[in-house]
Parts: C-alpha cells; sequence; structure tokens
C-alpha cells in the first residue's frame, strides 16, 4: 500500500516537472467551468458550507484526470443540484442560472474533450486552443440567442400550437438520433 501511494506522489512530481504551459491552462479553463457550473446549480447555502467541499471536488476530478468519466460524473451532479435546488428548495428558475449552467457544462466538456487527447507536456500553440475555444463560444452564443428567442415566442405560441411545435422538434430530434445511429453502425 505504501508502495502504491510513493509511486503515485512520484508520478505526480513528475507529471507537474513535465506540465508545459497550453495544457496547464485548458485544465485550469476544465476547473473554473466545473466549479461554476456547480456553485450556480447548488442552493446558495450550500456553498458556505462544509458540504461544498465534496461537490468541490466532483468539480475539479475531470480537469486532474479528463481521460475516464468524470466529466460524467460532473455534469450529472450539477444537474442533480439543479433539481435539489429548483424542486426540493422552490429556487425561481432564472434564466441567467439556466444560461451560466448550460455555458459552464458545455465549455467544460468540450475542453475536457480537448485535454482527453492532449498530453500534460505537449507543446501547443496558442491558435490551437485559440480556435477549439472560439468555435465552442460560437455555439455557446448561438445556443443563447435561440433559447431567448424561443423563450420569447413561447408566449405567443401557448396552446395547442406550442405543443405541435415541440411534438415536430421532438420527433425531429429522435429522427436524427436514429439517423445518426444509422450511419455510425454502416462505417
Amino acid at each position: 500500500m505504501l508502495a502504491l501511494l510513493t509511486r503515485k506522489i512520484a508520478g505526480a512530481r513528475t507529471v507537474l516537472t513535465r506540465a508545459t504551459v497550453m495544457p496547464f491552462l485548458v485544465r485550469c479553463a476544465i476547473a473554473l467551468c466545473g466549479l461554476v457550473a456547480m456553485s450556480v446549480a447548488w442552493p446558495p447555502a450550500l456553498l458556505g458550507s462544509q458540504f461544498f467541499a465534496p461537490l468541490a471536488l466532483v468539480a475539479l476530478y475531470p480537469a486532474v484526470a479528463p481521460r475516464g468519466r468524470g466529466a460524467t460524473v460532473a455534469a450529472l451532479t450539477v444537474v442533480a443540484g439543479w433539481l435539489v435546488d429548483t424542486v426540493m428548495e422552490d429556487a425561481p428558475v432564472a434564466l441567467w442560472r439556466v444560461l451560466t449552467i448550460a455555458t459552464a457544462l458545455y465549455l467544460g466538456h468540450s475542453l475536457t474533450a480537448l485535454a482527453a487527447v492532449l498530453p500534460y507536456d505537449a507543446v501547443v500553440n496558442a491558435d490551437v486552443v485559440g480556435v477549439w475555444l472560439a468555435r465552442a463560444l460560437a455555439v455557446v452564443v448561438i445556443s443563447a440567442v435561440l433559447t431567448v428567442a424561443i423563450l420569447g415566442l413561447t408566449a405567443d405560441l401557448a396552446g395547442s400550437a406550442f405543443l405541435v411545435a415541440t411534438l415536430v422538434g421532438l420527433a425531429g430530434a429522435a429522427g436524427a438520433t436514429l439517423l445518426i445511429a444509422r450511419l455510425v453502425r454502416r462505417m
């Protein structure tokens, strides 16, 4: 047991001494996104308590080990926090919170995918990470604008028209999922 711990510490020391700037900054951005999402999703009373420490560790884990299931566990923990706050604590659903959580989760997930293929000691040009972030931010901005526009339309489309539009959207999403699954199987 002691030998395993000694090897892990030696491995961590090697990683820290060989790490380069860009992979380190990407992992710092993953940690920041995770902490922001966790902080906004869970009830505010929890943030100052000792119960936030395990949530912070879950949020930081994808930055340390991006190749595992840590990003999924962190995202599910954020969603659980959102449900606890809105359903059990009866917190109002505020647009800024929804957009902040969605943005932090998407950016964290996207950066985790980048970090998973980016060795910690790789020499990476800033343009690579910059283009990656620009694409991710474009998705975030377009999604936020569409979300606000569609929420504005819901007041006008209340009733049967809104129900039909929702069902058509769900059918389109299901059809796209089936098409992608079929195309992947043929490859």
